[in-house]
């Protein structure tokens, strides 16, 4: 398809989804030997999960960690950090992923809404902030206590919890003329809605994914194809 032009007043909003991650060889949630495949969500990614079994969820979020050490970025990872760079401060990127292809790529003003795999955090909240910790944990023995003595916990939204930074994301949403959405089913609430919340303000949305999402009907454009083939050549910054 043509180009899609990005206009000097414009201001992006991108949001992507497990799909992108998946292009690098990371397995998306739902994919029948995917990720969770063997886990339930219960045991491993809730509050309760933490309470009752420390070390299965760390287990599990240390197998993530080893697994994601071995992808790297992919050319639609790229191609965001490129449009970044175009933009110089009219661009936001908001993740549901927990990895950290977008900064190894070169992304710099982005939100991980659901956390970051390669941080920890105070299990008391206590209010210290995350430290980062790419560590690959063998046993429960080896995770470090913060200062106030609680257990670290994987730095990750589990289900049932509330997004981060979900003031800033809605006030950004608010000031986007254009929204692009990469990777994501649009099932999963509140990050299905956003596109929603941006057609209401008049801005021009964009999905990319190799199949239409549930959401599609919320979208001006929605363009079918493999993230890492489709974006390096979709937008044209107007200067």
């Amino acid at each position: 398809m043509p180009a899609i032009s990005i206009r000097p007043s414009d201001r992006v909003f991108v949001l992507t989804g497990a799909g992108i991650s998946a292009e690098s060889g990371l397995p998306t949630f739902r994919a029948e030997d995917g990720l969770w495949a063997g886990f339930r969500i219960e045991d491993v990614c809730t509050p309760d999960a933490w309470r009752r079994d420390p070390a299965a969820v760390w287990a599990f979020y240390s197998a993530r960690r080893a697994q994601g050490s071995k992808a790297n970025p992919n050319p639609a990872h790229i191609a965001l950090a490129d449009l970044e760079a175009q933009l110089s401060g009219r661009y936001l990127l908001c993740t549901q992923n927990v990895d950290d292809l977008h900064e190894r790529a070169g992304s710099r003003n982005l939100i991980h809404m659901h956390g970051e795999l390669a941080k920890s955090r105070c299990e008391r909240e206590c209010g210290r902030p995350p430290i980062e910790d790419h560590a690959i944990y063998a046993n429960i023995d080896e995770v470090a206590r913060c200062a106030c003595g609680g257990r670290m916990c994987p730095h990750i939204v589990f289900f049932g919890e509330i997004p981060l930074e979900m003031r800033r994301i809605e006030r950004e949403i608010a000031k986007s003329t254009l929204m692009i959405v990469i990777g994501t089913s649009g099932n999963v609430y509140p990050a299905a809605g956003f596109v929603h919340r941006a057609r209401q303000s008049g801005a021009r949305t964009v999905y990319i994914g190799p199949e239409a999402p549930l959401n599609a009907s919320a979208f001006t454009h929605i363009v079918e194809g493999k993230a890492g083939e489709v974006l390096p050549t979709l937008f044209q910054v107007a200067q």
